[in-house]
This record gives C-alpha cells, structure tokens and sequence, in this order.
C-alpha cells in the first residue's frame, strides 16, 4: 500500500460515492471505501469496504487512517424533495448528518489527512433568492444572509463553517462544493428518497398508453442537472487544486419540470400527457452559477441535460423490467 496513493471515501455506498470510488481505481489509487452499506446496484471497485455507522466517532477513527493522502466525505441522510421538504425527517437530517460531519472533522485532523473534500449542496442557498423560476440566484457570494429553504440546506451550511473552522484553527486541507441535483444510472430510483431525474424517469418508464406522468408542483419551476462523470471531473479538479471554495459544481442549463419530463418522453419515445398535483417542491427556481468555478479551475459541463438522460433512462427502464 505503501508505493500507492491512498484514498478513503466516505458514503462509498451512495450514488456519488460509488461512482467516485470507480474513477479513483481507473487513476491507480489505493482505495477504501466506507459507509452503512454496500452499493446497491454493482459491486464496489474499492480495494476495502468498512460497513459501519459514520456517527460511531470509533468507527471513523478506523476508517480513517494516518497521513492518507485524501479523503472525500460525502455522507449523510439525504433524499429527494419527498424526504427533505416534507418537515417529517428533519431531525434525523440535521441530527445524523451534522454527528458524521463533526466526526470526520476532528478524525481527519488527529489523523493528519492531507486534503479533505467536503461536499456540501445547492440547497444552502436563500430561499427568497429562487423565488422567480426564470433567474434564480446562486452565486456563491449570495449564500448570505443565510436563509435556506430546507433543514439540510441549513445542516450542510454549518457543515461548510465548521471544516472551514477546522482549516483556520487546526490547518485541515479542505475542499468545499456545493453539488447541484448530480444525476446519472445507479441512483436511487425508488421507495422515497429518490430525487426528479430518477423519480420522473420510473413514472414515464412504468407508464402504460393511458396513464399521466404525475409531476409535484405547476410544473414550471426550473432546476439545472448535473450528470454524474462532470461531478467527478469536477470534485477532483478542485481535490487537486490550491482552491478551498465553496464551488458551485452544477450546470447552468435551467429547464422547467414539465420541460424535463417532456424530454424523458421524447427519449422514452412515449407520448404519455403530463398531470401536475400537489407536491413539495422545495424553490421555484434553482440553477448552478458557473463564474467562479470557470475563472479559477477552467471548468465547465461537457454532458447536456439530453445526453446524460439518454444514459440515466435506459438504466432505470432495465430496474423496472427487473421487478415486474
């Protein structure tokens, strides 16, 4: 292990993370893998894979061993707007995710990390900014006064202060993004916590001839989608990079819910009618503000929201055909 990079990935079961996990492999790095369960989906590439509870501050301590040269945190209680906008889980939220973060924080300074990368979200973003779905605002620079719309949008923003803290006090290496709705084949698709590309993507791929695709809210509220392989591109441009952040890591190709279900139709080649109902929706507006992330890391998007569907649809269309 010695002659290797090495590498841990927190929540390496998760969609993100597994996804991370298989492109450290590809570059040659050691890698362990971390999180309360395996990937659902495909085995791990990862070189070791520790099962354990993240909020256990004993279990971090053995996943998270001396002078590794970068860990990626990525874990925590997350969901789509059906589990996050409800109200109903928000202790859990606040209390699960906030406990593994204050975990990794001092584990990776006793542990002397090299470089830590936190990934935080757009959701930190003031409501009252992406109250007008045609320009939503958020820039990095906007995130205060603080005033997001969810319990894990304020979860996450402390997350940010606190490894930022973590950094000034102790000198932790830290890398921060704020992740916008990253979508992509091997995401939850079902039972509750999965978020608008996937869930849309199994209501149009279970539809029969008749039935209505049935999408929370007017159906004009906008969202930017960021496919999977630009989210790793991106998270390790700025891994490896002289930048702290926050960065948006996100796409600005805004588009309305009834926009994007019409373009799961279209790759679906159905011809179902849309049918809006009440929902929570979380902001009426929400796209990632590239500027900053473009001027210091040279980064941009190179899927469209079209070709990145045309990977996630058939992906979930096989899961369906799987459980009938």
């Amino acid at each position: 292990m010695k002659n290797f990079k090495k590498a841990i990935v927190l929540g390496a079961g998760g969609f993100i993370g597994h996804h991370l996990v298989q492109r450290l492999k590809e570059e040659g790095l050691w890698v362990l893998g971390a999180d309360i369960k395996l990937p659902e989906f495909s085995p791990t590439a990862a070189d070791e894979f520790l099962i354990g509870d993240l909020r256990d501050i004993d279990f971090v301590g053995r996943v998270i061993f001396e002078d590794v040269d970068e860990v990626y945190q990525l874990a925590g209680d997350v969901g789509g707007a059906g589990y996050i906008f409800t109200g109903l889980n928000d202790a859990n939220v606040m209390h699960n995710s906030a406990q593994i973060n204050l975990n990794v924080a001092k584990i990776a300074v006793d542990r002397k990390v090299k470089s830590l990368f936190f990934s935080s979200s757009a959701c930190i973003y003031p409501a009252n900014n992406q109250t007008d779905p045609l320009s939503p605002n958020c820039e990095e620079s906007s995130a205060y006064p603080a005033n997001p719309d969810s319990e894990y949008g304020w979860e996450k923003l402390m997350a940010e202060r606190l490894f930022l803290a973590y950094k000034r006090n102790f000198g932790l290496n830290v890398k921060i993004a704020r992740f916008h709705n990253i979508f992509g084949p091997e995401s939850t698709w079902n039972g509750g916590k999965e978020k608008a590309p996937a869930a849309i993507c199994r209501k149009v791929a279970e539809a029969n001839g008749n039935q209505k695709i049935q999408i929370w809210g007017s159906g004009q509220q906008t969202r930017s989608f960021l496919f999977i392989d630009d989210c790793i591109d991106a998270t390790l441009k700025l891994m490896r990079s002289d930048f702290v952040g926050p960065y948006n890591i996100g796409s600005e190709e805004m588009i309305s819910m009834s926009d994007f279900t019409k373009l799961v139709l279209k790759i679906s080649q159905k011809e179902n009618e849309i049918e809006t109902i009440d929902g929570p929706i979380g902001v009426q507006g929400r796209s990632s503000h590239n500027k900053l992330i473009i001027q210091d890391l040279n980064w941009s998007p190179k899927f469209s929201l079209e070709e990145g569907l045309k990977q996630l649809y058939p992906w979930i269309l096989s899961q369906v055909y799987k459980t009938k």
